[in-house]
């Protein structure tokens, strides 16, 4: 048998040949993508590289059948094919696995993955039989999942190795991923790229869309750059330099954040005096946490996904109670507040799930610009709201923050992750506030709004903010903290300078003493 039919048992070990040919596809009367020319070989890995918004997810979802193309035309083993919907794509071995996740987070994860599936014991499912399957079929693939534990009880990073196997489940010969590594810690990147190698060397192709540079680099074989709906140009990975895909990405060399000057206040903006808090299975997600932040310093929580830091960020800005322990804003206990008051006493959050809880995708920019209690207040007059006000400050928001939307009144779900990011950002950061608190803020962002995201940081720093920077991206953390404390297991196990070597704070991440 084939080594990788060992690994991947389901899967044929038959080529496919994809030819994209002059891809054109427009919103609103503007190109998302245009002209696009695209060949995906079997066998190779393919990184698909840009800024948010350069047409990368619009592509690749014109080839799973999400959306249908104005021209051009798709070739699959050289015979022109119509794919009408992501069921036609399924059918043809190509899978996708989007950078916000389809599953059900009300299902177990069994439930999920068969979801769909025809099967023999449809009229009665024999539970424990399909959670057997499950957990062997996970374990072939080396993500390793308990069935029996529902969606929304797992961190964002294990939600995505079931979003994977969903789809490998389903037989795809080319996988499609956006933004695969956004959400994973290092380790798990590391065990995703083997992963997508084994899958490579089975004959299969890959379709890496990512807007990080090393990580294309490091994990691909061809690299493809889209620039405002174009191919920028395309080469072997084994030709290409960080240099060149950075100016064919922005049209220009990174800026590094200016350099930070040393904490000037000593004044303590937040503390958190011994606070333990249940997560949603009731199970301690935090024990016995302590820190304090200072007002202008950037205080980094490193630590692998699913340790206490979503609990942790959604205490402080009141939205979970704190089973015992006290949280304070300078003098004033928040313990219990509600998150109206703790936003008027100045404390402010960029959410890790822009979805869920960042914005109302439905809404248009303009509203979700709007939608908080202080901006609206600052637009009532005698009930009614000043319209003339509300486009002149949302227009400046637009200009500032460099939000790429056409026109303000489309909805927030047209946009693409990095600016829906960004969107968050300009409605947070549009009034001054003491504390931010920030989880992931450059998850799924491109280099060029990462860099306007992190120097827009500084600047709050500088202006006396105290910053709580809840992170997975190492190289952030040692960017911008001043501090690094680290969590494990709920617990800060370490409090060290951004000097600290990257390896010890790695042990520290994995509970090493």
């Amino acid at each position: 048998m084939h080594p990788c039919r060992v690994l991947f048992p389901f899967l044929r070990l038959a080529d496919m040949h994809i030819e994209l040919q002059n891809i054109r596809k427009q919103f609103d009367g503007a190109y998302a993508v245009d002209g696009v020319n695209l060949t995906l070989r079997p066998g190779e890995i393919h990184a698909l590289l840009g800024e948010n918004g350069a047409g990368k997810t619009t592509l690749m979802n014109v080839l799973y059948g999400m959306t249908q193309v104005d021209s051009g035309s798709i070739s699959i083993n050289h015979k022109v094919r119509r794919i009408q919907s992501p069921r036609d794509a399924i059918g043809l071995g190509i899978g996708m696995i989007h950078q916000h996740f389809s599953l059900v987070p009300t299902l177990t994860v069994m439930e999920n993955l068969i979801l769909g599936e025809k099967r023999s014991d449809r009229w009665r499912l024999n539970r424990k039989q399909a959670s057997d399957d499950i957990r062997l079929f996970s374990h072939q693939h080396g993500f390793e999942v308990e069935p029996d534990v529902l969606v929304r009880q797992l961190s964002v990073g294990t939600q995505q190795r079931v979003e994977i196997l969903k789809t490998l489940r389903q037989g795809a010969r080319t996988l499609i991923l956006d933004e695969p590594t956004a959400v994973l810690t290092p380790q798990e990147v590391e065990e995703l790229f083997t992963i997508l190698t084994r899958f490579r060397d089975a004959g299969h192709t890959i379709v890496f869309i990512t807007h990080k540079l090393r990580e294309a680099m490091a994990i691909s074989d061809r690299i493809t750059v889209l620039r405002y709906g174009r191919v920028a140009g395309s080469m072997e990975t084994s030709s290409a330099s960080l240099s060149n895909l950075t100016r064919l990405m922005i049209g220009r060399e990174i800026k590094r954040p200016n350099i930070k000057p040393p904490v000037s206040s000593s004044r303590t903006a937040l503390t958190v005096d011994h606070i333990d808090i249940q997560d949603d299975r009731g199970q301690w997600a935090v024990r016995d946490l302590s820190l304090q932040l200072k007002s202008g310093e950037i205080l980094g929580i490193a630590g692998v996904d699913g340790n206490g830091q979503k609990e942790l960020a959604e205490s402080l800005c009141g939205l979970r109670r704190v089973a015992s322990g006290a949280i304070k804003i300078g003098a004033h206990d928040i313990t219990g507040l509600s998150v109206r008051d703790i936003s008027n006493l100045g404390l402010a959050q960029i959410p890790q799930d822009r979805h869920g809880t960042g914005l109302i995708l439905d809404f248009s920019v303009e509203e979700n610009l709007i939608l908080s209690e202080d901006r609206l207040n600052r637009y009532s007059r005698f009930g009614f709201l000043d319209f003339r006000r509300i486009r002149t400050d949302v227009h400046r928001l637009i200009k500032q923050f460099d939000i790429r939307v056409r026109h303000a009144e489309l909805p927030a779900a047209t946009l693409s992750g990095g600016n829906q990011q960004k969107l968050i950002f300009a409605r947070t950061l549009a009034e001054p506030k003491d504390i931010l608190v920030v989880f992931n803020p450059t998850r799924g962002v491109d280099i060029n709004a990462s860099e306007e995201i992190h120097q827009e940081l500084l600047t709050r720093r500088s202006e006396g903010a105290g910053i709580l920077l809840i992170s997975t991206e190492l190289d952030e953390i040692f960017l911008l903290s001043d501090r690094i404390a680290i969590m494990f297991e709920g617990r800060i196990v370490g409090l060290v300078s951004p000097d600290t070597s990257r390896e010890k704070i790695g042990r520290l991440m994995a509970g090493a003493a």
